[in-house]
């Protein structure tokens, strides 16, 4: 019986998301809010599916700055499409998506693994990302200034950790 109660669950929270995509496609050609894309993004990655990703791909490519946040961030730690997510990440950071901004920096500043990609240019990524409030990146900027540096005092204060 919980076994028939799990895939109840299951088919339920497929049927709804399908039905959200049904609606989404019901308006071709538009892009949604970014709460809209939000949220298939997170359905997505809670109950995988081609269709959704598929919508995300079409959203992206009409140019939404969200859907390519949300692509990037998918694929961030799928190896093969590591490139992919960094190029959308770039598409999005370009556009002024500080959350962008940040997930690239941090792609190049784990990228000592061998991937070809300098952990320097991380910097400028998060410089942009903290000045639109990005609070991860203005610690990161801290962190990775000289402990006790101006420059480091300077990200502190901004933050307001100073």
């Amino acid at each position: 019986m919980e076994l028939f109660n799990k895939s109840g669950a299951l088919i339920a929270s497929v049927l709804v998301m399908v039905g959200a995509l049904i609606a989404c496609q019901a308006k071709e050609g538009t892009v949604p809010p970014a709460s809209e894309i939000e949220a298939v993004a997170q359905r997505l990655g809670a109950h995988g599916g081609a269709a959704a990703e598929r919508r995300l791909r079409e959203w992206a490519e009409q140019g939404s700055v969200v859907a390519k946040r949300e692509l990037g961030m998918l694929y961030q730690n799928k190896t093969p499409q590591r490139g992919e997510a960094m190029r959308l990440f770039e598409e999005a950071a370009r556009a002024g998506d500080a959350e962008s901004a940040f997930q690239l920096a941090e792609m190049y500043h784990r990228a000592a693994d061998g991937t070809g990609h300098e952990p320097e240019k991380a910097w400028p990524l998060y410089v942009q990302a903290a000045e639109h409030r990005h609070p991860k990146a203005t610690l990161r900027l801290a962190s990775l200034a000289r402990n006790g540096s101006d420059e480091a005092a300077r990200w502190l204060a901004g933050a307001g950790l100073k």
